[in-house]
């Protein structure tokens, strides 16, 4: 790789193949003009790291580095890995997607969720993005309260017959099914079935001590000045299941509490809150999705039937929330390509974006993983991910 320390007088490190210095110099740009502080970014490509770059402060308050090992919490992001889980899991034949929830968890069926699928919970379609229930964060930690609270909940509309992101409440629909099928949680069986195997810096739930330095993550950038974002900012303070949505009934505030991003506090970085609270280095969520798509350490991990299910839109246009439709589109578990805010590489894309601008995709056209985290937060309208993937797709495009 091109040693690019020094570069456009951005500290650099790692580096990226001939070929693809655009991606660098859209990397140091986003230091420049977009408000990054520390960040990194990778790029997989026929399971060969192609790009490896990172820069920039991991703590502003202690002037500790971005470092090649610095992992970053990917918010979002997570959803992504628990899907890969959910459809290893039905290659094995352990799981049908189209099968209730209640087939595997029994005590989920009560107050009108006998017939919601697994495939409805992992597209946002199940009616349950928040909880009546309040809960606090020890609560949160344990586990079996918000599971104990989703067996009472009813829905809050019809299943399947309209969207809702499940933000936090994603994490424990889908992953109790996990446990009850492999005697694990979700972040257990992450490691086993995919962490381990790659020898990945991943996890759902950090270890006990921390086995990588994790960034300090600062409150997101001011929004961008437009009418969709200031609608959002309103929908977002008025609607009480959005809230509710975020905050797991009030157990925290998110994603800042004033200044302090509520993230960053390690008794939530070290319980299991599978929507929200993996941590990952840039490097290793890329290789991840690369190994989705092409042979990393042994054959790939997604067949190409299950790559193909994952990419049909399931969710997409207007949610129930009232929320501006900003393109987000979903499969069974993962987001896809989402043009104009996250477009990926085009139609064979899908991974996850996370709050504040991370992202982590594969794309199987071009046997693609990629990845991008930084520990500024942006705002509404964060343009740094999606200019890193559109420099990759310039790229391979010709």
């Amino acid at each position: 790789m091109t040693d690019l320390a020094g570069r456009a007088e951005i500290r650099l490190g790692g580096g990226a193949e001939d070929g693809y210095g655009a991606v660098a110099d859209v990397f140091v740009e986003n230091f420049r003009s977009r408000g990054d502080l520390g960040a990194a970014c990778a790029v997989y490509v026929d399971g060969r790291k192609v790009v490896d770059l990172w820069a920039g402060l991991a703590n502003a308050r202690t002037g500790r580095p971005w470092e090649a090992e610095t992992s970053a919490v990917i918010f979002s992001c997570s959803k992504g890995l628990v899907a890969i889980c959910a459809y290893l899991l039905a290659q094995e034949g352990r799981l049908e997607l189209d099968a209730p929830v209640a087939r595997y968890w029994p005590e989920f069926a009560p107050h009108g969720k006998a017939a919601i699928t697994v495939r409805q919970v992992l597209s946002h379609r199940a009616g349950l993005p928040a909880l009546d229930r309040d809960l606090s964060v020890d609560e949160v930690a344990a586990w079996e309260p918000v599971v104990r609270a989703i067996e009472a909940q009813a829905p809050l509309w019809e299943p399947g017959t309209g969207h809702l992101y499940h933000a936090m409440t994603y994490g424990w629909l889908i992953g109790e099914v996990i446990r009850r099928i492999t005697g694990l949680t979700p972040g257990a069986w992450f490691r086993r079935a995919v962490g381990d195997r790659l020898g990945l810096r991943t996890w759902i739930g950090l270890p006990d001590p921390a086995p990588v330095p994790v960034a300090f993550m600062e409150a997101p950038l001011p929004d961008e000045d437009s009418e969709d974002a200031r609608e959002s900012a309103r929908i977002a303070a008025a609607n009480r299941t959005v809230e509710r949505s975020l905050t797991m009934g009030g157990a925290f505030e998110f994603p800042a509490c004033g200044r302090y991003v509520t993230f960053n506090d390690p008794a939530i970085q070290h319980a299991e809150i599978p929507a929200a609270n993996g941590i990952s280095t840039a490097r290793s969520l890329a290789r991840a999705y690369a190994a989705c798509v092409s042979d990393v350490e042994g054959p790939r991990l997604l067949s190409a039937r299950s790559v193909e299910d994952a990419l049909v839109e399931q969710s997409g246009g207007a949610q129930l929330s009232g929320m501006p439709d900003d393109g987000a589109r979903w499969g069974t578990g993962f987001q896809l390509a989402s043009p104009p805010g996250q477009p990926m590489l085009g139609p064979r894309s899908f991974g996850h974006a996370g709050a504040g601008g991370q992202l982590g995709f594969a794309d199987d056209e071009h046997r693609v993983g990629f990845a991008y985290l930084s520990n500024q937060m942006g705002g509404y309208g964060d343009a740094r991910a999606r200019l890193l993937t559109l420099a990759v797709r310039s790229i391979l495009h010709g």
